[in-house]
């Protein structure tokens, strides 16, 4: 039975309107100016590195094909790997900073275990990698058949979401459309703040007119505790969390690399040309003038005089023949136009230059910190806008938990791993003169990188070794410090990720 789409905000509407976004996304636009917004399609080619072939004047694409693509080089992985890699989240903290509560630390602990049974731990970045390479990612939150919380990682390729009019943070709607492997049928999930509505295609070719007044060749889903395809939504709320890349240069989102992608053709271009003049320019070319060939009886064709080979003289009685050599075609211009290109990427993409050329030699730290100053100021404005996804996410998750506390609360922080590269020698000494100036000693290693779990353990070992040095000095007076009241004082701490039955601390 058709699906009526004639209804604003119904079902069949939501499926029509946001399908047709999502599909359209994935292609090409050319507006009336002749400027092109590339796809999902050509964001993803580009990213994995297959990028189009550019065409060399004078050169037949069909017969180099195979080694222009060997050209090509994909410049931009690096563009999208570099802030990805320095992007870890370490944990969460509710409450404000000198909030030393109960609730803090329960909601603190609770927080971790929800991020490590979604093994967020590997997703994470996933996630983080999605947004920046396609414009944007959403976490789905769903509840379990445990009851816990279900985190998982979508693509901007099989959901859309529209915001409520006039809002950018609220939605309306959300839709997962993607292909039952097992069947060959296309399956949908239509989530809006009430309900929940499943839909299934017979055909993986699905296609949206946007302006059909009903939808043929779509099927609610019956199930037993859903006949006509719904349920309700117990979350209230549309469970999608986007995280959008670079909003500040499209609301819809900016890929990382969707700026520097003419300037990877413009490389591949040169290269390609490099390659062309390697292979039928590299070499010199000889000549004879005057001297007279002979044919091949058979086929008729000319017989090759001599065969180029360092260990062969040419000669020939004919003092009238004379022979030459063209200059071999010079390379460096071609060499110097990709490297010019590639300072232009590094340039607009605040990639460090060494991460591009590999070339470092006799440079001092500070000078590689300096090249490395945009391309951390980048990595810390990602983490502002996608560290509000994530603690969206965890309300989201506390909602599936029953805990309407913390899904409303509005002080969480996530804890992000410092993006800068620092030698041990460079923490070991700002946290000795952190110690020096009054930082507690638990802050002093969190700057230094360890984590919770090895910071308790520590713990532990500086309340043991304090006591055998007293004991080793007077036998006769008393620890300063038990291992007991080590481990109550660790327990009474608001520490991310460490609960007090955490077997490794204790």
């Amino acid at each position: 039975m058709p699906i009526d789409a004639s209804k604003v905000e119904s079902p069949g509407w939501w499926l029509q309107r946001l399908g047709k976004k999502l599909l359209d996304e994935r292609e090409d636009v050319t507006d009336d100016n002749g400027e092109t917004t590339p796809g999902l399609d050509t964001l993803r080619d580009f990213a994995e590195g297959r990028p189009p072939v550019p065409h060399v004047l004078g050169v037949d694409p069909r017969e180099a094909r195979e080694w222009m693509k060997d050209a090509r080089t994909n410049w931009t992985a690096l563009v999208l790997d570099s802030p990805t890699e320095r992007m870890h989240v370490d944990g969460f903290r509710f409450g404000a900073s000198d909030d030393d509560s109960e609730e803090a630390r329960k909601a603190d602990t609770e927080a971790n275990r929800i991020w490590q049974e979604n093994s967020l731990d590997a997703d994470a970045d996933l996630i983080h990698y999605g947004a920046l390479s396609q414009r944007r990612a959403f976490a789905l939150v769903e509840r379990g058949d445990d009851g816990r919380p279900v985190i998982t990682h979508e693509t901007p390729r099989q959901v859309a979401v529209e915001h409520v009019q006039g809002s950018r943070r609220k939605l309306a709607a959300g839709l997962k459309l993607w292909r039952d492997d097992w069947t060959g049928n296309t399956r949908a999930t239509l989530w809006t703040p009430d309900s929940i509505y499943d839909f299934m295609s017979e055909t993986d070719l699905v296609s949206f007119s946007g302006r059909a007044a009903e939808l043929r060749g779509w099927d609610a889903v019956v199930l037993p505790d859903s006949p006509d395809g719904s349920r309700p939504n117990e979350l209230g709320t549309v469970p999608l969390v986007p995280f959008i890349n670079r909003r500040n240069r499209r609301l819809t989102g900016f890929a990382e690399h969707e700026d520097v992608l003419s300037i990877q053709n413009r490389i591949n271009l040169s290269l390609i040309n490099l390659m062309a003049a390697m292979k039928y320019g590299a070499f010199r070319q000889r000549w004879a003038a005057g001297l007279e060939v002979g044919e091949d009886p058979v086929t008729g064709k000319p017989i090759e005089p001599f065969q180029l080979d360092i260990r062969r003289l040419w000669t020939t009685d004919d003092s009238e023949v004379s022979f030459g050599e063209f200059a071999a075609t010079d390379l460096k211009p071609y060499v110097a136009a990709v490297q010019a290109a590639v300072q232009d990427l590094a340039a607009i993409s605040r990639t460090p230059p060494h991460y591009l050329i590999g070339a470092v030699v006799n440079v001092s730290g500070d000078a590689l910190k300096a090249a490395e100053t945009g391309l951390i100021s980048k990595v810390r404005d990602r983490q502002r806008s996608f560290g509000e996804s994530w603690e969206q996410t965890m309300r989201l998750a506390f909602r599936v938990l029953g805990d309407e506390t913390k899904a409303t609360t509005y002080t969480a922080e996530t804890l992000w791993r410092d993006p800068e590269s620092r030698s041990i020698a460079e923490l070991a000494d700002a946290a000795v003169k952190k110690s020096t100036a009054g930082v507690p000693w638990r802050q002093c290693m969190e700057d230094m990188g360890y984590t919770p779990t090895q910071i308790s353990r520590m713990e532990i070992d500086r309340a043991a070794d304090a006591m055998h040095a007293q004991t080793a000095v007077d036998p006769t007076a008393p620890p300063p410090v038990s291992l007991a009241d080590a481990r109550a004082q660790r327990d009474q701490r608001s520490v991310i990720g460490r609960s007090a039955d955490d077997p490794v601390a204790a």
